[in-house]
C-alpha cells in the first residue's frame, strides 16, 4: 500500500502546532538551551501519540516509519520549533540495547526510555582518554555477584540531570586494550557516584566530571559479552555521529540566522554593508542541502543494514563546520553590543546575546563525538587504507 506522504506531513504539522506547549516552542525558537524539562515533557507527549521512537523497529516500540517518513518528521518538528528527540536514550543506548541486549534488559530499559522515565548520559571520555578511547582506565571487577566500579569520567553531558549512565569500563588488562572493555548500565543514584559541574565558556551547564568510588552494579546490567564492549561502543559511535535531527536542526538554524541578518540590515538602514554575510549564508545553504542528501542516503543504508562506511564521519564534519559558520555569521550580525550584554547578563533574557552563547557553544561541535581530526583519520583509513 502506497503512503500518502503529503497527508502524513499535514498530520505531523497539525500535531506539532497543537500538541507542543507554547512555552517549549518559545525556548527552541529563541535558540536557548533545551533542558531535561523541555526534552522530557515533549518525549512524554510524543510517546502518548505512539511516536516516541521514530527510528526504532516496531517490535521494540518504534513507529516502523520508512526513511521518507522519518525525514519528514524531523523537518516538520524543526520547522515548528519542537525540541529534537533526546539523543542519549533514543539515539545512542536504545539501539545498542535493541542490538546487543538480553530479553530481560530490553524489557527493563526500553519502555523507560520511550516514556521518558529514565534519562541517560554517556560515560566514555576520561582524563587522558579522549580521542584514544580504548586507553580508558575506569575499572570494574566482579565481586559477590556485582560489578564494582572505580574511576572517573569527564566531559559527561547531562550527568547532573541523568538517572542512568551507560559507561565503558575496563574488565581486563591482559588482552588487547580494545578487548578488555565492557559496557555497563549504571543508575546515577547508586552510592559512590559523585557529579561535579564543569563550567564552560558559553555560560550554560552541560558538562560534568563523574567519579565512581566502589560503585556496586548488578551483574546483569552488563550489555553483550564481558570484554566485548568495544563492539557496542563502535556501533553506538556510528549512530552518535549520525543523528537525523542534526540536518533538520541545521536548516532551522540557517533560517534563524538569515532572519537575524535581514533584521540587522534593516536596522542599519544602509549604514553597513551586509553583502559579505549574505554571501556566506548562501554557501551555508548549499552545504546544508548537500548534508541533507548525504543524510538521506545514510539513513537508507542504516535501515537496510548496509555498511555506513565514511558517511557518519563526513556528515558529522559537515554539520559541525556549518553550525560554526552560521553562529559566526550571527555573531557578526549582532555585533559587539550583544557581546557586552552577554558578559553583563549571562545572556538568558537578551535575545541577541543568546547568539553569543550559541557561537561559543558550537565551538565544541568539532570536538564532541570525536574531533574533526579523528573523523578525517576515519575517512582516510576507509578510503586510502592509511
Amino acid at each position: 500500500m502506497s503512503i500518502d506522504y503529503a497527508g502524513f506531513r499535514r498530520e505531523l504539522e497539525s500535531f506539532a502546532r497543537s500538541a507542543c506547549p507554547p512555552e517549549i516552542r518559545a525556548v527552541v525558537a529563541a535558540g536557548q538551551k533545551i533542558t531535561k524539562r523541555e526534552y522530557q515533557a515533549w518525549q512524554q507527549i510524543l510517546n502518548a501519540q505512539g511516536w516516541g521512537a521514530p527510528s526504532w523497529p516496531r517490535e521494540a516500540g518504534g513507529t516502523g516509519w520508512d526513511i521518507r517518513q522519518r525525514l519528514i518528521f524531523e523537518e516538520v518538528m524543526a520547522e515548528n520549533d519542537c525540541p529534537p528527540l533526546y539523543h542519549h536514550g533514543l539515539g545512542h543506548i536504545g539501539p545498542v540495547i535493541i542490538r546487543f541486549g538480553t530479553p530481560d534488559q530490553k524489557a527493563r530499559f526500553l519502555p523507560r526510555i520511550l516514556d521518558g522515565s529514565d534519562w541517560w548520559c554517556q560515560g566514555y571520555s576520561e582524563p587522558g582518554s579522549g580521542s584514544d578511547l580504548a586507553s580508558l582506565s575506569t575499572s570494574a571487577r566482579l565481586e559477590g555477584g556485582a560489578w564494582v566500579v572505580n574511576g572517573q569520567k569527564i566531559w559527561t553531558s547531562h550527568a547532573h540531570e541523568a538517572s542512568m549512565i551507560y559507561m565503558l569500563v575496563r574488565t581486563s588488562k591482559e588482552a588487547k586494550k580494545q578487548e578488555g572493555i565492557s559496557l555497563l548500565l549504571v543508575p546515577m543514584d547508586t552510592p559512590g557516584i559523585t557529579v561535579r559541574p564543569i563550567k564552560t565558556i558559553d555560560g550554560w551547564h552541560h558538562l560534568n566530571e563523574v567519579f565512581f568510588d566502589d560503585v556496586r552494579v548488578r551483574a546483569d546490567n552488563l550489555i553483550g559479552e564481558v570484554g566485548k564492549g568495544w563492539t557496542c561502543a563502535k556501533f553506538l559511535l556510528e549512530r552518535e555521529r549520525l543523528p537525523p535531527a542534526n540536518v533538520a536542526r541545521l536548516e532551522l538554524m540557517r533560517r534563524q540566522v538569515t532572519q537575524l541578518v535581514e533584521e540587522a540590515a534593516q536596522a542599519a538602514a544602509g549604514q553597513r554593508d551586509f553583502g559579505g554575510l549574505h554571501h556566506k549564508l548562501l554557501l551555508c545553504e548549499a552545504d546544508v542541502k548537500g548534508a541533507r542528501v548525504m543524510m538521506a542516503q545514510a539513513t537508507d543504508d542504516l535501515i537496510h543494514q548496509r555498511p555506513l562506511g565514511v558517511q557518519p564521519s563526513a556528515i558529522k564534519m559537515t554539520c559541525a563546520d556549518v553550525a560554526q559558520r552560521l553562529t559566526t555569521i550571527a555573531l557578526d550580525a549582532v555585533g559587539p553590543d550583544a557581546a557586552h550584554r552577554f558578559l553583563a547578563d549571562a545572556g538568558e533574557d537578551v535575545p541577541d546575546a543568546t547568539w553569543i552563547q550559541n557561537y561559543m557553544f558550537t565551538r565544541a561541535r568539532t570536538i564532541a563525538g570525536g574531533t574533526s581530526e579523528v573523523q578525517r583519520n576515519v575517512v582516510a583509513n576507509e578510503l586510502l587504507g592509511a
